[in-house]
C-alpha cells in the first residue's frame, strides 16, 4: 500500500483531463545533435499500463499526481508538475522544495489538469499515479502526448520508487537510500531488539479529516513499516478486511489503548502533535492512560511513505522515540 488513506486527484482529475478540449500535437522540438542522439535511446520498462517504450535518458519529465514528490526525492527535476498540498510541501527538504516550485504547474491540487500546458512543455516522459478507473478514462489522451508510465494507487511504495527510479533514471540516488534504509532498519531492530520482541505496540491517529470526536488506529502508512520492517508488535485488519485506519473511532475508545504497552502517535518535525491530533492530546482519557502517564507514548514523526527518502526520516524519528522509552 502506498499511502495512508488516499482522498484526492482521483474522479476530479479524470473529469478535467476528460472536459479539456484540444488539439494535440506532436511533441517534437528543436535541439541540437547531442540532445537528439539522447533522446533517440529507448529502453522499456512495465507498468501497470503495459510494457512502454521510453527515453532511456529524459531530459522533460511531467509528474501527475502521486509521482510529483517520490520522483523529487529521487534527485529528479521535473519540467512540469501537478499541485501538491501546503502540508506536504512544508515537511519537505529546501532543495527538494526548490526543485517543485521551478517546475511548471500544470494541474492543480483539486486535480484539474491543463492538458494545453502540458503539451506546450514538449514532454519526452510522463509519470502518473491515480486510480485505475480514471487511468481508464484518460490513459490515452496521455499517451498521445508523450510516452506514459502509469501505476495504481495500489502499487506498494518500494516498487514504486524501484519503478520511478528506472522510468526517470534517478536509478544512482535510488540505490543510495535503499542502501541507507537497510542500514537503519538493521541498527534499530538490533538497538531495540527486546523492547521489540517484549512490547506490544499502537499506532493511533487522526487527520483534518476526521469527524469531530473521532480518531482511528493506524494500520498502514508508515506504521506499516514499523510493523512489517522493523517487526514491531503492531495491531492490523485481518486478511481480506479493509485496514484499521478507515473506521473511525470515538474518544470514548480511547481508554480501550490500556492494553497496549507503548503507543505512538503524531507530531510534526519540531516533535508537536500535529494540529488534528491535538484534541486527542487534551481528553482526561487520553492522560490517563498507563502509557501516556508512564513516558511510554511517543510522537513519533511521519512526512510520508511513499519514496525512500521521507521514510528514512520515520526512521530517525522513530529510533529518537525508542531511544526515550523507560525501563519497565
Amino acid at each position: 500500500m502506498s499511502s495512508t488513506p488516499v482522498t484526492r486527484r482521483g474522479t476530479a482529475l479524470a473529469a478535467a483531463l476528460l472536459s479539456t478540449s484540444l488539439v494535440l500535437t506532436a511533441c517534437g522540438g528543436d535541439g541540437d545533435d547531442t540532445g537528439d542522439k539522447a533522446a533517440a535511446e529507448t529502453h522499456s520498462v512495465k507498468a501497470e499500463n503495459g510494457t512502454v517504450k521510453i527515453p532511456a535518458d529524459p531530459r522533460r519529465i511531467v509528474t501527475i499526481g502521486n509521482t510529483n514528490l517520490p520522483f523529487i526525492d529521487l534527485g529528479g527535476k521535473p519540467v512540469g508538475v501537478t499541485e501538491v498540498s501546503d502540508s506536504e510541501l512544508d515537511v519537505l527538504p529546501q532543495e527538494q522544495k526548490a526543485a517543485y516550485e521551478a517546475a511548471e504547474v500544470v494541474g492543480s491540487d483539486g486535480g484539474e489538469v491543463d492538458l494545453e500546458k502540458l503539451a506546450a512543455l514538449k514532454p519526452d516522459l510522463i509519470l502518473v499515479q491515480f486510480h485505475s478507473n480514471d487511468w481508464g478514462k484518460v490513459g490515452k489522451r496521455l499517451e498521445s502526448i508523450a510516452p506514459t508510465v502509469y501505476w495504481g494507487l495500489d502499487t506498494e511504495w518500494k516498487a514504486f520508487a524501484d519503478a520511478i527510479g528506472k522510468a526517470g533514471n534517478v536509478t544512482d540516488e535510488l540505490g543510495r537510500q535503499k542502501a541507507e534504509f537497510k542500514e537503519k532498519v538493521g541498527k534499530i531492530k538490533e538497538t531495540y531488539r527486546t523492547t521489540i520482541a517484549d512490547t506490544s505496540f499502537v499506532d493511533v491517529s487522526r487527520g483534518d479529516w476526521s469527524d469531530p470526536g473521532t480518531f482511528y488506529i493506524a494500520d498502514i502508512g508508515c506504521s506499516e513499516i514499523a510493523r512489517d520492517d522493523i517487526g514491531l508488535d503492531l495491531p492490523e485488519a485481518a486478511e481480506g478486511k479493509e485496514p484499521l485506519a478507515y473506521e473511525s473511532l470515538p474518544f470514548e475508545q480511547i481508554g480501550e489503548l490500556s492494553e497496549y504497552g507503548v503507543i505512538t502517535y503524531p507530531v510534526d518535525a519540531e516533535g508537536r502533535p500535529t494540529e488534528p491530533f491535538v484534541p486527542v492530546t487534551k481528553t482526561n482519557t487520553w492522560k490517563a492512560l498507563p502509557a501516556v502517564s508512564s513516558g511510554r507514548a511517543l510522537g513519533v514523526f511521519c512526512p510520508g511513505n511513499n519514496s525512500y527518502g521521507p521514510v528514512l526520516r520515520y526512521l530517525d524519528s522513530l529510533d529518537r522515540a525508542l531511544a526515550t522509552l523507560p525501563p519497565k
